[in-house]
């Protein structure tokens, strides 16, 4: 069953850096499995890890207190570079339901809905507000707000992809909602 999304709030996690790339969200040794599970270690992981590949202790994505935030705050066009389902995976298995970012590679962006998570757009200096803030942050699909504290941001989506997320529906489950005109269709056409 997939998980619909309609209002997040947590503390974010801040990787405030332009042009990541599909080789820093998942490097390409990572890339032997499409269960879309298991992920999770290999987040980030040029970044992550040493050349022994020990975890680097300062490094955002290995301190305890970041564990269960499920809000990224990132720079601009991430996601960028080759078009690896496994990027929306790995930052899933983390545990990251929305990304705020400046923009997104358009691959990125469609494979991170289509995992049923919530890419957001916001300026800079939207973001660097929420940063400085330091306070959770909620998420308010329905609404299309980002609020912390008393400020409050609103971002688009498109009405498709708003629909998908706050109902749950993978591409999946949209197409069996027409089983029945499927269905019809096929017996109406039958040979």
């Amino acid at each position: 069953m997939n998980k619909a999304i309609n209002t997040i709030t947590s503390e974010a996690i801040v990787i405030f850096k332009d042009n990541i790339d599909t080789d820093i969200l998942i490097p390409k040794n990572y890339l032997k499995s499409t269960k879309r599970t298991g992920f999770e270690d290999a987040l980030f992981a040029p970044w992550r890890y040493d050349s022994d590949g020990q975890p680097i202790k300062d490094f955002v994505l290995n301190q305890e207190e970041n564990k269960d935030k499920k809000i990224l705050i990132v720079g601009e066009n991430f996601g960028c570079g080759s078009s690896r389902e496994h990027a929306a995976w790995a930052l899933q298995d983390y545990g990251i339901e929305v990304v705020i970012a400046g923009g997104y590679s358009p691959i990125f962006y469609m494979n991170y809905i289509n995992n049923l998570k919530l890419p957001i757009i916001l300026k800079k200096e939207e973001r660097l507000a929420l940063i400085e803030m330091g306070s959770p942050i909620t998420v308010d699909l329905e609404a299309r707000t980002v609020k912390s504290d008393d400020l409050e941001f609103h971002f688009k989506i498109e009405n498709d992809f708003r629909e998908k997320l706050l109902n749950g529906r993978d591409n999946i489950a949209e197409i069996l909602l027409y089983e029945d005109l499927i269905k019809e269709y096929e017996d109406k056409y039958a040979k």
